[in-house]
């Protein structure tokens, strides 16, 4: 029971801030394109696509119901921890960062192999060789600072739809925020390469590993969700809009 109860304390920390992360913003009558911040470094950074994605959504009173849950836990856990946690230096928390970047290095470089981009694959390797060694353990990222290699995210739900599955209608996970049926099989199958739960032995270190990256993560970003509550009159449509069009530019790069 204790293990059940930390879990789920877990997720809520762990995945609280993702409802801010550039969501779906085209309502089914009319759609719009959003450009998205240039930050190394923000959470919520991603290059969208400037063309028009529609964005299923059926279920848009559910969704709306779990948006509003997870906006009150962001705004009410989530980022009054990751305000305080910012007492850091900030070259440190980036330095956190850049280590657990250098461990996701799985999930990338399976996802770049099995859409057949091998110039992604080898580079991902690349990078892991370079950042682990020269990188101190990968607290630095010299492979991008020195060599030019930059990071390709790839994931399982990105692979998924480079073969054609289709996203599915547009949904808002309670704690884990936005989402889609196929993205949300992707996040499943990227949680067997994440090298955490093999190296650790007690669940309770796992939970506390991970949140500790999330509120990092968090304390990066410059309150951008902030700024979208204040200038969208609809944020929850803003952030649906967002996340299909940067989710249908991943695929299609």
């Amino acid at each position: 029971m204790r293990t059940l109860i930390s879990l789920a304390l877990f997720v809520a920390l762990l995945f609280a801030a993702l409802p801010l992360a550039a969501q779906e913003l085209v309502d089914p009558t009319a759609t719009r394109a959003v450009a998205a911040p240039d930050d190394d470094f923000s959470p919520f950074e991603d290059d969208f696509d400037n063309g028009f994605v529609a964005v299923y959504d059926p279920i848009e009173p559910f969704n709306r119901a779990m948006f509003w849950f997870n906006d009150k836990l962001y705004v009410y856990l989530l980022k009054p921890v990751a305000r305080a946690y910012r007492v850091v230096p900030e070259p440190a928390r980036v330095s956190v960062g850049n280590f657990f970047s250098n461990l996701a290095t799985p999930v990338r470089f399976a996802n770049s192999l099995l859409q057949f981009r091998f110039p992604d694959a080898g580079r991902e390797l690349g990078r892991f060789v370079v950042n682990t060694t020269w990188g101190v353990g990968g607290l630095f990222d010299p492979a991008h600072k020195h060599l030019g290699w930059n990071k390709k995210d790839e994931d399982l739900g990105q692979t998924l739809g480079y073969f054609g599955i289709p996203a599915g209608p547009y949904l808002v996970l309670p704690v884990f925020g936005p989402s889609n049926p196929r993205d949300a099989l992707g996040r499943i199958g990227d949680g067997f390469l994440d090298p955490w739960p093999y190296v650790l032995d007690e669940t309770w270190e796992v939970i506390a590993v991970k949140t500790y990256d999330r509120i990092n993560w968090l304390s990066l970003d410059r309150d951008t969700y902030e700024g979208i509550k204040r200038e969208q009159l609809d944020p929850y449509l803003f952030i649906r809009d967002a996340y299909a069009q940067r989710r249908e530019a991943m695929i299609m790069e």
